[in-house]
C-alpha cells in the first residue's frame, strides 16, 4: 500500500521552516504528528531506540517560543532522529549489540551537538546491527527492523533505522553511519537520498579510517540543508577537516559539459542485476539527454582489495570482541562471532596486507575519476534481501560482497550520495550512486538535486 504526501509528518524540513515561518503550522503540531505516524507504525517498523517523546514535546515548545520572539535557529523546530552509534548525551550507546554496557552517554557526539544548537527536534535515537558490520538490520540487542516498502525485506545496515524511519515518514531529517556503505545502501534499498561525505568533513566520534557520519533524507535538499549544519570541525574528532566556506546547493546544477563516467557492474562480488543495471544505465541517459558526457568506466575494484579488507577488519573485530569477557562476548549476534573469529589467527603479514588495501582502494577510485567530473554506478548490486538473513547470502564466510560498489568510496574519501533511479518489478526502489572528487561534497548534491528534477515521477512513499 502506499500513501500521498498530505500529513505535516512527510513534509521536508525546507517545507517545515517555510510553514513555521509563515505561521501555517508549529513544531509543536509537527511533532505531535510524527509521533503518532511512529506510535502508529514501530510496532511493525522496529526503527527506532530510546524514543524520547517528552524530552521532542518539551524541545518542540522551547522552539515555538524561538519561533515567537523571532529569534529562530537553522533547524528550529524541525524533528530529526539520530543512529544509535551517535552519542547522545544521557542516552546508552549499545552499538547495536548486547554485549555492550549500557552506560548513558556524558555528551553529544559532534554531529548530535550541531543538530541540538540550531534548534532541531531530537526523536530518538535509530537502531543498527551488531557493531555496524552487517548490511542488515539483524541485532543482538535492537529488534529486527523492516523495510517500509516490504516488511519481508531488509531495510540493510548499518544504518536500518533511519533509513527505514525516514521512508516511513518518521520526520524529514535522520543521522546514520557509514564506514562501508552503511549510509548509502540503505539508502538506496529505502528509496531515500543519503550522502556519504567527504572524510573529515563531518566529526566522527570516534574517529576511524573510512568512518563518516552522513544525513539521510527523502529528499537530497534536505540532505543539504542538514549537511550545512553538521559540516563543522570539532575537537573532538583530530581528523576533522577545517572550517569551510561551502555554497551547500539549494537548486539543481547544471548538468550540461559535465564528464560522468558510467560503472554499471564493478567485477568484483556480487554481479549486478538486470533491473538494477537498467535502472543506472537509463538514469545515465537522462542526465546525457540533458547535456552530459556520459562514458564507460573500466572496473576497478580488485578481489584482492575486498577479500583483504575483509581480514583486516575480521582481525580488528576480534582484537575488540576477544578482549570481552566470556558472558558478555556470548551475547554478541552469532554472525558476527561466526565472522570475527578467523581474525584470531591470522598472522602479521596477513593483516598488513588487508589494512594496505586501504589504500589500493583510494589510489584505484581517486585514478578512476582522474578525467571525470563525477561516477555512476549502482548503490547496491542487488535489491534488499530477506529480512531474516544477516547478509546477502547469509554467510558469515561472505558478508560483503554486496558493498563492492560502495566500499571503495569510504576508503577515496570521496563523497558518494545515493539517490532513487527506479523500481524493481516488485516495487523495491533501486539506488543510483553518484560519486564526486574529494570535498566535492557540494558538486555531488548539485548534480543528484538536478537528476531528482530529471528523474520519472516517483511512487509515493510506503505506508505499513
Amino acid at each position: 500500500m502506499t500513501r500521498s504526501t498530505t500529513r505535516l509528518a512527510d513534509l521536508t524540513a525546507r517545507e517545515l521552516l517555510a510553514g513555521y515561518r509563515a505561521g501555517t503550522f508549529s513544531p509543536a503540531d509537527v511533532v505531535d504528528d510524527v509521533l503518532a505516524r511512529i506510535e502508529a507504525d514501530e510496532p511493525r517498523l522496529h526503527a527506532t531506540y530510546a524514543l524520547d517523546p517528552d524530552g521532542a514535546r518539551a524541545a518542540a515548545a522551547e522552539s515555538v517560543g524561538r519561533w515567537r520572539a523571532g529569534e529562530p535557529r537553522p533547524l528550529d523546530g524541525v524533528p530529526i532522529t539520530v543512529k544509535d552509534n551517535i552519542a547522545t548525551r544521557g542516552v546508552p550507546t549499545p552499538v547495536g549489540t548486547a554485549a555492550t554496557e549500557l552506560v548513558p552517554a556524558e555528551r553529544d557526539a559532534p554531529a548530535a551537538a550541531r543538530v541540538r544548537e540550531a534548534g532541531a527536534v531530537i526523536l530518538g535515537k535509530t537502531t543498527m546491527p551488531d557493531l555496524g558490520m552487517l548490511g542488515s538490520s539483524q541485532s543482538s540487542f535492537h529488534p529486527v527492523t523492516r523495510n517500509p516498502w516490504d516488511l519481508t525485506r531488509t531495510p540493510g545496515g548499518s544504518s536500518s533505522g533511519a533509513a527505514a524511519a525516514a521512508a516511513a515518514g518518521y520526520g524529514p531529517l535522520h543521522l546514520g553511519t557509514d564506514i562501508g556503505g552503511s549510509v548509502r545502501q540503505p539508502a538506496g534499498w529505502n528509496g531515500i537520498a543519503g550522502l556519504k561525505p567527504t572524510f573529515g568533513r563531518v566529526p566522527v566520534v570516534p574517529p576511524y579510517a573510512g568512518r563518516v557520519v552522513g544525513p539521510m533524507c527523502r529528499t537530497v535538499g534536505d540532505v543539504a540543508l542538514l549537511m550545512s549544519v553538521v559540516a563543522a570541525p570539532d575537537a573532538q574528532d583530530h581528523t576533522a577537516l577545517p572550517a569551510a566556506d561551502i555554497a551547500w546547493p539549494a537548486a539543481p546544477g547544471a548538468v550540461r559539459g559535465l564528464r560522468i563516467g558510467l560503472l554499471p557492474d564493478v567485477g568484483v562480488g556480487l554481479a549486478t542485476e538486470h533491473a538494477v543495471r537498467d535502472a543506472v544505465e537509463e538514469a545515465a541517459r537522462t542526465l546525457e539527454a540533458a547535456g552530459a558526457v556520459v562514458e564507460p568506466v573500466a572496473p576497478f575494484l580488485t578481489r584482492d582489495m575486498l577479500d583483504g579488507m575483509d581480514r583486516f577488519w575480521r582481525a580488528r573485530a576480534w582484537s575488540d570482541l576477544g578482549a570481552l569477557p566470556e558472558e558478555r562476548r556470548a551475547k554478541v549476534l552469532p554472525a558476527i562471532l561466526e565472522w570475527a573469529a578467523p581474525g584470531a589467527d591470522l598472522t602479521g603479514a596477513e593483516v598488513f596486507h588487508g589494512y594496505s588495501q586501504m589504500d589500493a582502494m583510494a589510489v584505484a577510485a581517486h585514478r578512476a575519476l582522474a578525467d571525470l567530473d563525477f561516477l555512476l554506478l549502482p548503490t547496491a548490486p542487488i535489491p534488499p534481501f530477506p529480512v531474516e538473513y544477516a547478509s546477502a547470502f547469509d554467510d558469515p564466510a561472505r558478508p560483503f560482497e554486496h558493498i563492492a560498489t560502495s566500499l571503495p568510496f569510504n576508503m577515496s574519501g570521496q563523497p558518494a550520495l545515493s539517490v532513487n533511479c527506479g523500481y524493481t518489478a516488485g516495487g523495491l526502489p533501486i539506488g543510483l550512486q553518484i560519486v564526486g572528487r574529494r570535498f566535492d561534497d557540494a558538486g555531488v548534491l548539485a548534480l543528484a538535486m538536478a537528476y531528482e528534477e530529471l528523474r520519472p515521477p516517483q511512487r509515493p512513499w510506503p505506508t505499513l
